[in-house]
Order: C-alpha cells, then structure tokens, then sequence
C-alpha cells in the first residue's frame, strides 16, 4: 500500500480503521529524513496495515499536541483509532518490521 498523508484535518479518517502507522516527522529533521525510506520500504511489506505520514509544520499543530509530540521522528500505532503504542527516534527496517508484525498479531 502506498504511503498516505494526513494533516489536522482529515487525521482522525486516516487512523479511524484497523491497524495504522503514522510517523511524525519534519523537513528540517536529520533522523526523520533518514527514518522515512525505512517506513516506506517496511509499508511495501504489510499491505494489510496503513502507514501514514504527519508532517508537522505550522499549519498542522493540533494533532500532534493532542498526542504530546515533543521528539522526532515519533511513529504511533493505532487500532480502530485507539492508540496502542507509540515509539520515538530513528529505528532500523528490521527491529520496525518487527515492531509492525508484533502490533498486527
């Protein structure tokens, strides 16, 4: 499945169903720019789960101050739109594939 992008707007559809994956990165981020080939490349692996990027800028503050965002990149696991887990900083493909695999059971 192809990576998606959500904003303040439309986040809450976006995590609404099953299990989904939303990495909170920015432009200026060093490690959020290294993370996001591995996010994309782990999202070809699970067609079966959502991957989502937030871009956090100034037109997108709420979301990630609903959820407490203070460290980059951030990935939040969702359910049905529950968060269930969430885990901050640079992981490599394997210990987040592995990550993925854990939350879909």
């Amino acid at each position: 499945m192809a990576l998606e992008h959500a904003n303040d707007e439309n986040f809450a559809d976006m995590v609404a169903g099953g299990v989904t994956l939303v990495d909170f990165w920015a432009s200026w981020c060093g490690p959020c720019q290294m993370f996001g080939p591995i996010f994309e490349a782990v999202s070809n692996q699970f067609p079966d789960v959502r991957f989502v990027k937030f871009e956090i800028d100034e037109s997108n503050r709420r979301t990630p101050a609903k959820y407490g965002i203070r460290s980059i990149p951030s990935i939040l696991a969702f359910k049905d739109g529950e968060l269930i887990e969430a885990r901050t900083g640079l992981m490599d493909a394997e210990t987040f594939a592995a990550w993925v695999q854990e939350l879909k059971g």
